[in-house]
């Protein structure tokens, strides 16, 4: 029924997450963003901006023609709405669990990234990016304690795609681990996603669709993924 055109990144296990939550049939498609598929013209037609993940559902519920859906966030949504799950139907639910999904889409997701990039990736090493990016990392780490000090998740009581969309950022580098000491609600979240069963079977595709996830990078992978190309 679905296509999921996905490389094992933080972007991509969000909607792997919640795919497997919802136990729908879906297709992976591979997107090897080291050897450059995100810029093929048929990947291109459906993430214009050569951007993975996105996502062909052949069975719309308008019943037309496939659907495709591109960015993650956008993902999310469609498909909690599609199927009446992870996003609540009444107004005040819904509007808490999508201030969060946005939250993450426009601050705990760049900022994660620009702060690997810097401290993991960059050929030479910026001290002020560094701190720039890791304090700010660190500050929304804190804005997520806080919040979860008062509520089991991100959007209320109940697992949702604002959780989905924030867990892959949270110690997505190895080398940059979160400070779960200093945000012990932080851990209580994190420790709760990382046992649910849909959350081991997401994870379990990274080595199956990509098994040199963790290698260092090649030349060549350098310039698809920074902007080389």
């Amino acid at each position: 029924m679905i296509d999921l055109y996905y490389w094992p990144t933080p972007n991509g296990h969000k909607v792997t997450l919640l795919l497997e939550e919802l136990g729908l049939p879906y297709t992976i498609k591979p997107v090897n963003i080291g050897s450059g598929d995100q810029f093929k013209p048929e990947f291109l037609a459906i993430s214009p901006n050569n951007k993975m993940p996105a996502l062909v559902d052949h069975q719309p519920t308008d019943g037309g023609a496939p659907q495709s859906v591109f960015e993650s966030g956008a993902i999310l949504l469609y498909l909690a709405e599609k199927t009446g799950k992870f996003l609540p139907a009444d107004t005040r639910g819904r509007v808490a669990v999508l201030e969060w999904l946005f939250w993450q889409m426009a601050g705990l997701g760049p900022m994660s990234g620009q702060m690997g990039h810097f401290n993991l990736y960059a050929p030479e090493q910026i001290p002020y990016a560094i701190e720039r990016y890791g304090n700010e990392v660190r500050r929304l780490h804190g804005v997520m304690d806080k919040r979860l000090a008062s509520s089991a998740y991100l959007g209320g009581d109940d697992y949702s795609i604002a959780d989905m969309a924030s867990y892959p950022w949270i110690g997505a580098y190895d080398k940059l681990p979160a400070d779960f000491a200093a945000f012990p609600n932080l851990k209580r979240w994190h420790d709760a996603i990382a046992a649910r069963p849909a959350t081991q079977r997401a994870y379990a595709l990274k080595h199956q669709v990509n098994p040199d996830a963790g290698k260092p990078l090649s030349d060549e992978e350098r310039k698809h993924l920074f902007g080389q190309r």
